[in-house]
């Protein structure tokens, strides 16, 4: 049977989210030079629950060491590492290269120095609320959902809880703060989940500062959009 959400989080609750920092990036880590989506997942683990790396070398090591034999792969009882683009046969030693580096940053205190997120995992890691606000409000079909972005503003607001909506103005407000070009911005929502245009005249960075503003509001004080 497959393993509880209980036993995968004790067993492998860390291992999966190193690996879900390689979705879509490669897995091109060495001996010498940890990969760019490790160094995103050192970065952010780092900044907001440094104790959790240690977990993550152990899992990762304890991974390598005991791989799921035939038993427990006709059980289910597994993780089952993602496509991440190599052999089979070279995953173990990928796996030992990961823990190596982890380890290494934890007993030197080496910490990736602080940038944007560079990479998808990272930007959701880092913003998960705006990630659930754009993905799930601003996507392709909002256009067929919703009058127009003010309204689309308005029922998120309506329909989530408002400690979750203050955390939002808190990543709003986070990321504004970086002064990132405009193109940045741009693929910054766009990596959050952004499927629409922001409503005219504004531009990416305009528009997440009126919607930061929008929160500020009671519900129907703003104009409209254009």
């Amino acid at each position: 049977m497959p393993l509880s959400p209980l036993e995968h989080d004790r067993r492998y609750g860390e291992l999966d989210q190193v690996m879900r920092s390689f979705l879509g990036q490669p897995a091109d880590d060495t001996p010498d030079k940890p990969s760019q989506a490790l160094t995103a997942y050192l970065r952010h683990t780092w900044h907001t629950r440094p104790w959790a790396l240690a977990v993550a070398e152990r899992q990762l090591r304890d991974y390598a060491d005991n791989p799921p034999g035939r038993l427990r792969l006709r059980l289910g009882e597994f993780y089952a590492i993602p496509d991440i683009g190599l052999p089979q046969d070279e995953i173990q030693q990928w796996l030992y290269c990961l823990a190596d580096h982890v380890k290494h940053s934890i007993e030197t205190g080496e910490v990736p120095p602080p940038t944007s997120p560079v990479t998808h995992w990272e930007w959701h890691a880092r913003f998960p609320e705006l990630g659930q606000f754009l993905g799930g409000w601003f996507s392709q079909d909002m256009p067929d959902e919703f009058d127009d972005h003010d309204a689309a503003v308005d029922d998120y607001r309506g329909s989530t809880d408002p400690q979750l909506v203050a955390r939002l103005v808190g990543e709003l407000h986070e990321l504004l703060a970086m002064r990132l070009d405009e193109a940045d911005y741009a693929l910054a929502t766009a990596e959050l989940g952004l499927e629409v245009d922001p409503p005219a005249p504004y531009s990416p960075s305009g528009w997440l500062a009126r919607v930061a503003e929008q929160f500020a509001t009671p519900p129907g004080a703003y104009g409209p959009s254009a």
